[in-house]
């Protein structure tokens, strides 16, 4: 079973994603990292992020393996770890340049698909066009919400030492970014279901989902 969880950043979407797939037993699936590592990997080999042409020559150069035990997710770049590096300033400002290159969406799909087509029992695959681009014909569709305020409480909790306005800012502007790209724009499938998590705690958010999976596989 195929379940694709897409939202915007602060919605909860790793948390939850991560917390389904180990209750269920599936496998679990960060596209984000993805998308991270390859920016990660075109900064280290001074590529011009801000140049769409030289970020697609360079997009089929790294080897980018993901690991999805929910548990204990992995993600190297050559062979080296970079679940760490991948979280700095640096690579999050200059990630939705990168992700919004075709080339590179079309190399790291192509990784997405085939991760999901090799899961035993099951994946959470969680990102931003899952259910509209990259698994269409998921099990089960959801799409992630939650207020801008609600959204950079989160994330500027999680960046410690960010103020709250600096987050705001900046969720807005990767939003902007993310939904007005030519190439596979966040936005919500026509047969998603939506899930507000503002006023829900995470246990509530992973409990909601869990029953939406099990609705799901009795109708199958």
């Amino acid at each position: 079973m195929v379940v694709a969880i897409d939202g915007p950043a602060g919605t909860g979407k790793s948390s939850t994603s991560r917390a389904v797939a180990a209750q269920l037993g599936f496998s679990y699936l960060d596209t984000g990292a993805q998308y991270r590592a390859m920016t990660w990997w075109m900064l280290g080999h001074g590529v011009d992020v801000d140049d769409p042409a030289a970020v697609a020559a360079a997009a089929d150069k790294p080897e980018i393996v993901s690991g999805t035990d929910p548990d204990h997710p992995t993600i190297t770049v050559d062979g080296v770890d970079v679940a760490g590096p991948i979280r700095t300033p640096e690579v999050t400002a200059k990630v939705s340049a990168v992700s919004a290159v075709p080339e590179v969406r079309r190399r790291i799909s192509g990784i997405q698909r085939a991760i999901a087509a090799g899961a035993e029992h099951g994946i959470v695959v969680e990102g931003r066009d899952i259910g509209t681009t990259v698994l269409p014909d998921a099990d089960l569709k959801i799409f992630l919400t939650a207020s801008p305020e609600a959204r950079a409480a989160r994330r500027s909790g999680e960046l410690k030492g960010v103020d709250l306005k600096t987050t705001h800012q900046a969720l807005i502007a990767r939003d902007t970014a993310d939904s007005s790209r030519a190439a596979s724009p966040l936005a919500k499938a026509g047969d998603a279901v939506e899930v507000d998590t503002t006023e829900l705690t995470l246990q509530q958010v992973v409990e909601c989902v869990v029953t939406l999976v099990e609705e799901k596989r009795v109708a199958r």
